[in-house]
């Protein structure tokens, strides 16, 4: 292989991006030595199995691919804003719609939502940790690696091309003969196996670590949608992992799985595409439907209506999930009578859902609500995931179908569900948990002024497309003449793009102003909330509860409160918890350089870090690690001191 077809060249925005890593990563380990921090960071994170910390570097990731995300985003809307635009050429602007939806599912939404996922959970249900917290590192560091391999693409080999969906044959050899979609199919292979290894840690953290007398019936429902969510994940992600692996087949060693030749399929590859991508739309907008849930409950002073239902509702809504899937290619050549199972199923999940937009709204019912930014989000992700739904049932119509199918209307679609279905969930929720985890709240008024840009400008942006599709405007065109008409609504959704821009930016800047000046001296719950989670201080101590609570209704702490009534007696006794280890960070790095090798066929150096990859598994698998235990003494001094006391020794 040639230099120059190893870097990707002859763009100026590539070479400023190359330029950007460099400095980045000779920065990071200056500042590091130079503020002697080498050891606090291999100590306290890179080493850590704390699930708030794992849940810390999962946000901050999503963060990072939050921007790598956006810019995609925004270049594709400059590209389209006018006519004839010269921004991109047609190969560049592929790539970049093709990394921007698989960076904002997998890498910014799914890993926003895991995070969280770890902080709270075990808070909500009384556990001090999760059932395997090796595992839970491993878990992450898996996902970082396929992140960063996937990130790498754009300056190395090459982005893959073919779409989010990767169709075939548009991802075979033959029409994209580029290593960018070998990247998709080993990037997202690791990254889905350290998902996978989640659903399993937390089906088990849930089913088997709550706290004495927290039945099913009792769990927040945060928890809920954590839990069906989980039972999502291990059912969907090995049908992604298969269909991956075939990918591989067919690219790398000559298999016709894919191929329309010797009796392949490419329908194949879009069945289990779908198989998995449909539930996986449920996996990032489930736990959201519990982030809304726990805030508006919490922010309207009343319990959640229809608790019951809301349970039943989202358990209908993960068993209809795996029932829909053709709806994605109606137009591909099913028959009819298909076409109609798939338009009905489709169709029929709009009932439990609407019974939760419901509940939502007699929740809110005479409640003292209180507009917090939390609040906000809530709120305004009513009526816009309604517009998202409601344009969802004209999709399901597979008569219908075949005018809205490909055009801006199902992009404008999309956008409405996952938006408010996912982002507005994640960053509602990233508002309601930061003082749980850092002991200060964000800003609430660069909170609210970040909603209002967020809100708008994304009405802004979508919207328009609503329209451009229904006039014909396909999606992934890059360019378009003036005879079309569509210039003038592009435009305007550009503008929406740029105040979108503006609003994230206010968000990071709530972060940094947040860390420097918001006052420390708020207790264990600031939001005057309702779940066990804030019975404990903030921040939370390492061991999360000095006393394992008990709970004998929903609510707990709520009631707790009200009663004035102690959720947890006894003595302090020595906490067992788990020791620290490198092996999770060591064994990411070492899939990070196999699927590197992989994706340009180094096969010599692949197996050498398959062999260290095995070599890592054997080790645990004789390690003879028992954890430590936390002493009283030790117990006592960390009370007292986020009790804000004096302890004499």
């Amino acid at each position: 292989m040639k230099w120059d077809e190893f870097f990707v060249t002859g763009e100026p925005m590539i070479y400023a991006a190359m330029v950007s890593i460099v400095v980045v990563s000779l920065a990071i380990p200056i500042a590091l030595t130079y503020f002697k921090k080498w050891n606090w960071l291999w100590t306290n994170w890179l080493t850590t199995v704390d699930h708030k910390k794992i849940g810390v570097m999962y946000i901050l990731a999503a963060l990072l691919m939050l921007f790598r995300g956006g810019v995609d985003a925004l270049l594709m809307r400059a590209q389209t804003a006018i006519p004839d635009n010269g921004l991109l050429d047609g190969q560049h602007y592929n790539e970049i719609f093709t990394t921007h939806g698989v960076i904002m599912i997998l890498f910014m939404a799914m890993p926003f939502i895991i995070g969280l996922m770890n902080v709270v959970i075990p808070l909500q249900i009384g556990a001090r940790d999760v059932a395997f917290p090796r595992l839970n590192a491993v878990s992450f560091w898996l996902f970082f690696a396929g992140a960063m391999l996937f990130n790498i693409s754009f300056v190395i080999g090459g982005s893959p091309d073919a779409g989010w969906s990767a169709y075939f044959p548009l991802a075979s050899l033959e029409f994209s003969p580029t290593v960018g979609n070998n990247y998709y199919s080993i990037a997202l292979q690791i990254a889905g196996i350290g998902t996978l290894l989640t659903g399993i840690n937390f089906l088990v953290t849930i089913l088997k670590m709550r706290a004495p007398g927290m039945t099913l019936m009792k769990m927040p429902m945060f928890t809920w949608s954590v839990l069906i969510t989980n039972v999502i994940i291990v059912f969907a992600f090995p049908v992604l992992t298969v269909a991956l692996a075939l990918m591989t087949l067919d690219r790398q060693f000559g298999t016709q799985f894919f191929a329309m030749q010797s009796g392949g399929m490419d329908m194949l590859w879009a069945n289990l595409f779908w198989v998995w991508g449909h539930p996986e739309v449920y996996i990032v907008i489930l736990p959201a439907f519990g982030i809304y849930s726990e805030i508006i409950s919490t922010f309207a002073r009343k319990n959640l209506y229809g608790y019951k239902s809301m349970v039943v509702s989202m358990v209908a809504i993960s068993l209809l999930s795996f029932v829909v899937w053709a709806h994605h290619f109606y137009t591909m050549g099913h028959g009819v009578m298909v076409n109609s199972v798939f338009s009905i199923t489709t169709m029929a999940i709009a009932i439990p859902t609407g019974v939760k937009i419901f509940n939502w709204l007699f929740t809110l019912r005479k409640g003292k609500i209180s507009f917090t930014t939390p609040m906000l989000y809530a709120l305004a992700f009513i009526p816009i995931f309604t517009i998202g739904g409601v344009t969802g049932v004209m999709l399901a119509m597979a008569s219908a179908d075949y005018q809205y199918h490909n055009t801006m209307f199902l992009v404008a679609h999309f956008h409405y569900v996952l938006i408010p279905g996912t982002v507005f969930g994640v960053i509602a929720g990233f508002h309601f948990w930061f003082p749980k985890v850092f002991g200060f709240m964000l800003n609430e008024k660069l909170g609210k002024l970040s909603f209002w840009f967020i809100t708008i400008s994304f009405n802004v942006t979508f919207f328009p497309l609503f329209i451009l599709g229904l006039n014909g405007m396909t999606r992934r065109m890059y360019t378009y003449s003036e005879s079309t008409g569509y210039g003038a609504l592009n435009m305007l959704s550009m503008v929406g793009a740029l105040g979108l821009t503006i609003g994230f930016i206010i968000l990071v800047y709530n972060i940094y102003w947040s860390v420097r000046y918001s006052p420390r001296n708020i207790k264990g719950d600031p939001w005057d909330a309702r779940s066990l989670e804030w019975s404990t201080h903030s921040p939370v101590p390492e061991y999360n509860f000095a006393l394992i609570p008990t709970v004998n209704k929903l609510d707990a702490h709520w009631f707790a409160k009200k009663e004035g009534k102690p959720l947890a007696t006894g003595k302090y006794e020595p906490i067992h918890m788990p020791n620290n280890s490198g092996l999770p960070v060591i064994m990411g790095a070492a899939f990070f350089l196999w699927g590197f090798f992989m994706v340009f066929s180094w096969w010599i150096p692949a197996i050498v870090l398959g062999v260290v990859i095995l070599g890592t598994l054997a080790y645990r698998s004789f390690e003879k690690d028992h954890g430590r235990y936390i002493s009283v003494e030790e117990i006592e001094r960390t009370e007292n001191a986020l009790r804000g006391e004096q302890h004499e020794n």
